[in-house]
């Protein structure tokens, strides 16, 4: 039995999966609320106690960079320690990989269904990929490509530098600058990001909050997923204009990525806010924001671009990223 998990900073969800050839089938599967719980250490204890599943080997996709086994979580005060979970799940060792590179691993198990193509690209569509994500933070992975196959890996760019293109990002890098110190992407792409860019429209009074929306926003629990609702049922202006920048400041981040990382083997667009947005996505302003790059759009153009609507993809990445180790291992380790 393989336990696998999803860890980010809003909620951490754990899963068992049994192979079936070379498919994985989830057994049991369980969402616990980040914040509410001291560490993945506690989470795990609760999981097999409560659930009463043997494991065999674990890997664990988390929201924050991994070095030496280690990883500190971008939006959440906690440090996690392969070793350490390994000695308490009574095994050799435990994967831990940064949740978009366990995005990228769920890739090719996707099945069509899971996918929404935004941009068919050229016939010849062999060679990078890479996978964005806007959660509760931002994040980015490549798959190079070595001519037989795919090799998933990390990488930290939803922390590189937020780039403006026009007057009003400039006014609002400025915003959030005053505001943080300092605009990193992940500051107008994820869940706090939709926050940021409701709050600049309000605040330099480019758009009008009315009086019973800023009694909801009060009281809201998540006010992104308030402001994406209120964006789709066309109630409130304030929020369709948020929704419209987010999506053309997506479309040029997913841009800059697929140049970054060289895509030609396509570009999959993750994480929750994009799938439950997908018409704001299929809006021509994400397209052409992530073709705006100047001499290169007829490259752009060839690159296919998806969104992931598969909630799946990571915590069924980390699970394949155990069977692939373990096909590597006992590769390495056969006959010469």
């Amino acid at each position: 039995m393989i336990l696998a998990g999803d860890i980010g900073g809003t909620r951490t969800r754990l899963a068992a999966f049994e192979t079936e050839g070379s498919k994985l089938k989830c057994v049991v599967e369980k969402t616990y609320p980040s914040q509410e719980h001291g560490g993945l250490a506690e989470i795990v204890a609760d999981f097999i106690k409560t659930e009463g599943i043997p494991v065999h080997s674990a890997c664990f996709g988390v929201a924050g960079p991994v070095r030496g086994g280690r990883s500190k979580i971008s939006n959440l005060p906690w440090t996690i320690d392969s070793r350490e979970l390994a000695a308490q799940l009574k095994l050799a060792s435990v994967g831990l990989i940064n949740d978009l590179e366990a995005y990228a691993y769920g890739v090719d198990a996707l099945e069509s269904k899971d996918l929404v193509t935004l941009r068919t690209g050229s016939d010849d569509v062999e060679g990078n990929r890479a996978v964005i994500s806007a959660r509760t933070g931002l994040g980015v992975a490549g798959l190079f490509w070595d001519g037989f196959r795919h090799h998933p890996f990390a990488c930290e760019g939803g922390h590189t530098d937020f780039a403006p293109r026009n007057d009003l990002e400039i006014e609002l890098f400025r915003y959030i600058l005053k505001k943080y110190g300092h605009v990193s992407s992940e500051r107008v792409l994820s869940g706090p990001g939709i926050k940021n860019i409701y709050d600049f429209l309000r605040d330099t009074k480019k758009a009008e909050e009315p009086a019973w929306l800023k009694e909801r926003m009060d009281k809201a629990h998540d006010a992104p997923a308030l402001i994406s609702q209120m964006a789709q049922e066309n109630k409130a202006s304030i929020c369709e204009r948020t929704l419209s920048i987010f999506v053309s400041l997506y479309g040029a981040k997913t841009g800059d990525c697929a140049l970054t990382f060289m895509s030609t083997g396509g570009i999959f667009i993750c994480g929750i806010i994009a799938a439950k947005n997908l018409a704001k996505m299929q809006d021509p302003a994400f397209m052409e924001s992530f073709l705006s790059k100047g001499r290169l759009r007829g490259l752009l153009e060839d690159m296919p671009v998806k969104v992931v609507l598969n909630d799946d993809c990571g915590i069924m990445g980390a699970a394949r990223y155990t069977l692939i180790q373990k096909a590597f291992s006992k590769a390495k380790s056969g006959p010469a």
